[in-house]
């Protein structure tokens, strides 16, 4: 029955999260509020909604373990699983601005988080936890890279008003705004709903293994609420547009970094107990591999040798986390 029940709260925070970014934008258009905000904000926090809500929840029933987890799998999940399989599709450029600007931020959030989660480093201090104080930073630091993206993209007005206007496609765009508003409400109850079925579910099935909430957070929670960004991926790649998949990975992984641990710890401090080291070393692996990806082979390409060597090393991490 746990299955049935996770599957089915997956089902629900998948599209759910899709209705609500719909709606939202529509009725942002309605509002007269910009594409260019609208691309930045709405849609932007929409894509990580399941991660946001799995996240939220977690943190206030009093399991850091899966708030952190979640985030941790998501991360690793979304560089070597998704990038990896869509390299070995189609190989595809790596832009200037994320070579110089997104990636590097990754990887100083990594490390940043990395550091503040492991409190235990620091003589006298047992336990590990991110509280409110560090939720607030990891917000404002959101704030701020959110700024910087701001101020980068207004060096190059033309093309981000085109990048506007894609991102801020609706197709409940026209409709009614009662149905809007409706659509929007349904969706929000839907996604807090399916979010805890899908909680409550993981949890059951991690108590019934005999596994740690931890493990089944990197795995199962985070594969399966890493879904949007994998069925994109593919279908960027299908279409002959794989680019695509590095801006949304790295755009998700910033976000679950920054927005989704800080708003979750600031909501309720995350306790965190079976995370061990390694996740974060491998989540920290995952981000500097993608760096490399810069200087070797293929310079500024992600061609499908290096999209097999992320892919082998995600199988190679899992096995790790069965076996532990």
């Amino acid at each position: 029955m746990d299955y049935l029940l996770l599957i089915v709260g997956l089902g629900l925070l998948l599209l759910a999260a899709n209705y609500l970014v719909d709606s939202s934008v529509a009725i942002a258009q309605r509002a007269k509020i910009s594409n260019f905000i609208i691309g930045l904000t709405i849609v932007g926090i929409g894509t990580s909604a399941p991660e946001l809500f799995v996240s939220v929840s977690s943190a206030l029933s009093n399991s850091g373990d899966i708030a952190m987890g979640n985030v941790i799998g998501s991360n690793i999940a979304n560089v070597l699983l998704i990038l990896g399989v869509t390299a070995m599709i189609l190989p595809f450029p790596i832009e200037r601005l994320q070579r110089h600007r997104d990636i590097p931020f990754v990887i100083i959030a990594t490390v940043f988080v990395t550091i503040i989660a492991n409190d235990s480093i620091v003589p006298g201090i047992k336990d590990n936890s991110l509280n409110r104080l560090d939720g607030i930073v990891l917000l404002l630091l959101f704030i701020g890279y959110m700024g910087w993206v701001i101020v980068q993209k207004g060096k190059d007005p033309k093309k981000a008003l085109e990048d506007a206007d894609e991102e801020a496609s609706s197709s409940l765009t026209g409709k009614n705004p009662w149905l809007l508003w409706a659509i929007a409400i349904v969706s929000l109850v839907a996604l807090i709903y399916g979010g805890n079925l899908f909680l409550d579910s993981a949890k059951s099935l991690a108590r019934a293994w005999g596994m740690s909430e931890a493990v089944i957070a990197i795995t199962i929670v985070a594969v399966g609420t890493s879904l949007p960004e994998l069925v994109t991926a593919i279908i960027a790649a299908s279409k002959k547009n794989p680019q695509l998949a590095l801006g949304n990975v790295i755009g998700s992984n910033l976000f679950n970094l920054m927005f989704i641990l800080g708003a979750a710890s600031t909501v309720k401090p995350l306790v965190l107990v079976d995370i061990n080291i390694w996740d974060y070393v491998v989540m920290l692996g995952a981000a500097i591999m993608l760096f490399m990806v810069v200087l070797t082979f293929k310079k500024d390409k992600f061609d499908r040798i290096e999209g097999a060597i992320f892919f082998a090393a995600y199988v190679a991490y899992t096995i790790y986390l069965l076996l532990r």
